[in-house]
């Protein structure tokens, strides 16, 4: 089975997470509204099965909880493919949403990096500061150990340009994830580190 569960407690934040690569449930309560409509659209967007629930110190702002949530869900994804054996490896999309136009592309090349290419035209989507969403990505590719390219390809709406990036990258990460009926690690190194 590919899946993970991940349990994190911080002074800052509480957070449990279950993911199955193949599908399943979707719940996801991290107290910041507008994330939690985010990863549902990424779970469903990628056909992953996420249960997530997050208590954080939103008192003091969302940083902790976004960025904690990135953590543990790249903690997750590294968990559930293991070896990598029998994965696609790469996946990539360049995905609409209304006036928006999102490339995104993933390596899981055991190498954690974000390459971000990404203007967001105002500091809030209701009263999620927009930074937030790099933040998230960010600490997911680190610790998903997976290079992932976000490009902004067009877009006047925040609220359409993030959507489209959690989107986008569900897609890119269920084409990258899907397996390939072989058993073999995919790198003339035999690894992927």
């Amino acid at each position: 089975m590919r899946t993970a569960e991940v349990t994190r407690t911080t002074g800052e934040t509480r957070i449990t997470l279950r993911l199955d690569l193949d599908g399943g449930e979707v719940a996801v309560r991290t107290g910041v509204g507008f994330f939690d409509h985010m990863l549902t659209g990424f779970a469903r967007h990628g056909g992953f099965g996420v249960e997530i629930t997050c208590t954080g110190d939103t008192w003091v702002d969302d940083h902790h909880s976004v960025e904690d949530v990135g953590i543990c869900l790249g903690m997750a994804f590294a968990q559930a493919l293991g070896e990598m054996r029998g994965v696609e490896r790469f996946g990539h999309i360049i995905l609409p949403m209304d006036e928006a136009l999102i490339l995104a592309a993933v390596d899981l090349s055991g190498r954690g990096m974000l390459c971000w290419d990404v203007t967001l035209p105002t500091e809030k989507v209701g009263t999620f500061d927009t930074e937030l969403a790099k933040e998230f990505w960010l600490a997911f590719s680190r610790k998903a150990n997976c290079t992932l390219h976000l490009r902004m390809l067009a877009g006047e709406n925040s609220h359409h340009i993030i959507e489209g990036i959690f989107k986008a990258a569900a897609r890119s990460l269920k084409m990258a994830v899907r397996l390939d009926g072989t058993d073999n690690v995919p790198s003339t190194k035999g690894i992927l580190v």
